[in-house]
């Protein structure tokens, strides 16, 4: 297994990360492995969250999707324009090869109709307008103090995040200022989404092993405190393959008052 002796950071996505080894182990079809157990407590909580229709405006960002798009499923129906966003170069073009609907780019369409079942939607429809309302797909380094520089983007309505801050941020000062970089997109009002996990120090892709910060519920719950957000819903789902790892996924809304 080829490990680093550090915290693998940006360079080393940008060299390592291979965006169809990550999709393949996670996302074939639900239920498949014991390894997307995750994806579906992931995709069970967007799906219940969205179908409320308390969440919705005209736009949501999503900070880190890797090369997915399963984040934003449920939501096409509430917003008007998405802007997705990763660091990894491979990454982004493996969203826009699907928004474009070009040859060899990777089939969601299970995860899409899990979904959709889930909802009782048309997993067709759902296809062609999550297709059209995927506005832009960014390039974001959450160590920047401009995420997305150079592109300035207007504060969403909507957030999402998932299993992104852990990866990026080395110790818990540097998870702190992003976390805090992330809340600034939010319009006050707006509502984060996110998903992480307690407990991890690395995860694999294809026997490339990458660096995972160890935080705790009480971390999250400290900074959402700290910068005046109200937690909705607060779900967790212990990992199949390590105790002591515990995936989580929040709802919390941005205080009207400004940042």
């Amino acid at each position: 297994m080829a490990e680093s002796s550090h915290f693998t950071e940006a360079d080393y996505y940008q060299a390592r990360f291979d965006p169809r080894a990550y999709m393949n182990k996670f996302y074939c079809r639900p239920g498949h492995s014991d390894e997307n157990h995750y994806v579906i407590f992931v995709l069970e909580c967007l799906s219940r969250t969205f179908s409320t229709g308390q969440y919705k405006g005209r736009s949501l960002i999503e900070v880190g999707s890797g090369p997915t798009i399963h984040a934003v499923i449920s939501a096409c129906e509430h917003f008007d324009e998405l802007v997705l966003s990763d660091f990894v170069d491979r990454n982004r073009e493996e969203i826009r090869k699907w928004v474009k609907n070009e040859e060899g780019c990777f089939d969601w369409k299970p995860i899409i109709e899990y979904v959709c079942e889930m909802e009782g939607t048309s997993s067709s429809d759902v296809e062609v307008k999550l297709r059209q309302r995927v506005k832009q797909v960014l390039k974001c380094n959450l160590l920047s103090e401009n995420i997305f520089y150079p592109e300035s983007i207007e504060p969403a309505d909507c957030v999402i995040t998932s299993l992104c801050l852990e990866a990026a941020c080395k110790d818990l000062p540097s998870y702190r200022d992003a976390f805090c970089r992330v809340a600034k997109l939010l319009r006050p009002g707006g509502s984060l989404i996110m998903v992480g996990v307690f407990g991890e120090t690395f995860y694999c892709i294809d026997q490339i092993r990458f660096s995972c910060l160890k935080i705790s519920r009480a971390d999250v719950e400290d900074i959402l405190r700290n910068l005046d957000f109200t937690v909705q819903e607060f779900n967790i789902f212990p990992a199949q393959d390590r105790e002591n790892k515990v995936f989580f996924f929040l709802v919390a809304l941005k205080s009207i008052k400004t940042i």
